[in-house]
């Protein structure tokens, strides 16, 4: 059931993507609802995987790649739609590239990707319930807002009320920096720390492999 809702998540975020391209501007302002609802889904298939006992390997790799796919498909079609700097997705591409990487060895040492952690500051800026639900949370706001944004610019073009949708777009830009900073903050720990934990990777997976 847990991963069917992730799954779910999926054929919405095309339609998303869609509604953003090709819709009306009215369309374009609910599809920031429907957004929300994607980014909602997430939440709720740890919730409905918690509760149904079926967390597990499969699950877990199966919510980080679908998160990783919504999140770059959204920066991409932004900075296309003209909504924000080909640098955001740029940037999130190369972190999210080698810091995935990295975190693709936690297996080898037995631990999480967040255990995988050594240092009191890499487990605080990369770990804590704070940082990853102020990036969350950053990420959130910004994806309604530039789909917001998007339609109320067109929608009100040309009237009083332009001004406004002007404004919603900027903050909406401010947001999407925000959450690229914080996505390069919590990167920064895992890569620095990489150089101890991939030392010794050929050793280790020898000595794996012959226990």
């Amino acid at each position: 059931m847990a991963n069917t809702i992730t799954l779910a998540r999926i054929p919405l975020l095309v339609i998303v993507v869609l509604l953003l391209y090709l819709g009306s501007p009215v369309v374009q302002v609910a599809t920031a609802f429907l957004v929300l609802l994607l980014i909602f889904m997430d939440t709720l298939d740890g919730v409905v995987a918690r509760h149904r006992e079926e967390t597990g390997m499969l699950g877990s790799k199966l919510d980080i790649a679908v998160d990783r796919i919504v999140e770059l498909v959204l920066w991409v079609a932004y900075a296309n739609l003209g909504l924000i700097s080909v640098a955001i997705p740029i940037i999130v591409i190369i972190r999210g590239g080698l810091v995935d990487t990295v975190r693709s060895f936690s297996l080898v040492w037995g631990e999480t990707s967040f255990g995988m952690m050594q240092t009191k500051w890499g487990r605080r800026l990369v770990a804590s319930g704070f940082m990853r639900s102020l990036y969350g949370l950053s990420k959130a706001l910004a994806f309604c807002m530039l789909a917001l944004a998007l339609g109320l610019r067109g929608l009100w073009a040309g009237t009083p009320r332009a001004g406004w949708a002007e404004a919603l777009w900027a903050f909406a830009v401010v947001l999407s920096w925000v959450a690229t900073i914080l996505c390069v903050i919590r990167g920064v720990p895992v890569l620095v720390e990489a150089r101890t934990l991939l030392r010794d990777l050929d050793s280790k997976m020898t000595q794996q492999a012959t226990e």
